[in-house]
């Protein structure tokens, strides 16, 4: 996976490269419509994780709608929220973008029979510079102390930590599993993550908990001590972040076997299991042409590497289930 610090150069160095490539990517995209050709008429739809806003938003979707030549809204909020919504009805977005494929699964096979993991990211903690424990962050990110002191850190009474909810949102959950895998693997006491959580580990009702699409602008007004966060969000939002090794940030595919010893069990007795943090991608209901269209820029090597700049570890792009559009399977395998 790529690996990145906390040097502020680093992240600015990663943002102008997300900008200059959407300018790229808006000039020679998979499949630009002639000035001869008609021009696409209609909207995307697409709903996606709140961890994917600033690079939905402000980078893929304009680069996407200059490309391609069709309209684009989007709709962030937890994946669980987005899964559900999609299932009641609530909601009928033509895309779905969702950390793990937990949250798309629950909707085969009404809503769609198939999904393209393309992305993964890992886990950081994002801190408040002005912080009272700034300094301390400071050191243990640059590794002039040991992460281990991080950890006792958050358990200090009053500090100000902020994550999401584990029992809808899939980085809530992988909080956890991260602050579970630090407890073994630093040999922490055992009552390590309920200290720092506060509480039990799936309660609802935690001060610490915030919306995702709320949580890194609560940290940025300062707020907050730390958060929660994926490494992608903290370059795209110049967060000060504190990285994490491989054996606690779930964001290596060879730690798989490791990551799963973490659990938690959320509300409704359902158990859920530390995994590789991964981007799926899906079409809901009929495939619209300005849906396939997306999906299609999304996976190509343009679209991709929008993703790449931004942090993200790019993945071999292997539809899981049948029934994928033909244009869009042109675009796998990469």
């Amino acid at each position: 996976m790529i690996v990145l610090n906390a040097k502020s150069g680093v992240r600015l160095g990663a943002l102008l490269g997300i900008t200059c490539i959407a300018v790229a990517a808006a000039g020679c995209g998979s499949s630009s419509p002639s000035s001869s050709s008609k021009k696409p008429t209609g909207t995307v739809s697409v709903a996606y994780a709140s961890s994917l806003e600033y690079l939905n938003e402000h980078v893929n979707a304009p680069a996407f709608t200059k490309a391609e030549g069709y309209k684009y809204t989007g709709m962030a909020g937890a994946s669980g929220d987005l899964e559900a919504d999609i299932a009641s009805g609530e909601t009928h977005p033509n895309v779905f973008e969702s950390v793990g494929s937990d949250n798309i699964t629950p909707l085969e096979p009404k809503y769609t029979k198939w999904y393209v993991p393309y992305a993964g990211t890992s886990m950081v903690v994002a801190y408040n510079p002005k912080s009272k424990y700034a300094s301390q962050f400071a050191a243990i990110a640059s590794g002039k102390e040991p992460l281990k002191d991080l950890f006792t850190l958050m358990e200090t009474p009053g500090f100000k930590l902020g994550r999401t909810d584990p029992n809808i949102d899939p980085q809530g959950r992988d909080f956890i599993y991260m602050l579970e895998l630090a407890q073994s693997n630093y040999h922490l006491p055992s009552n390590t993550v309920t200290k720092i959580l506060g509480g039990p580990l799936a309660s609802t009702s935690s001060s610490q908990i915030y919306n995702e699409a709320t949580l890194d602008s609560t940290l940025q007004s300062g707020q907050l001590d730390a958060s929660s966060a994926f490494i992608t969000q903290a370059i795209e939002l110049h967060l000060p972040y504190i990285p994490l090794p491989t054996a606690i940030n779930l964001g290596s595919a060879a730690d798989a076997a490791q990551y799963a010893k973490a659990t938690i069990t959320i509300t409704g007795g359902v158990m859920k299991s530390g995994s590789p943090q991964v981007i799926d991608i899906t079409i809901v209901g009929k495939p619209t042409a300005a849906a396939i269209a997306f999906v299609k820029y999304t996976l190509s090597t343009t679209g991709l590497a929008l993703y790449k700049t931004g942090g993200f570890t790019l993945l071999p792009t292997t539809a899981v289930g049948s029934g994928v559009p033909s244009a869009i399977s042109s675009e796998l395998g990469s």
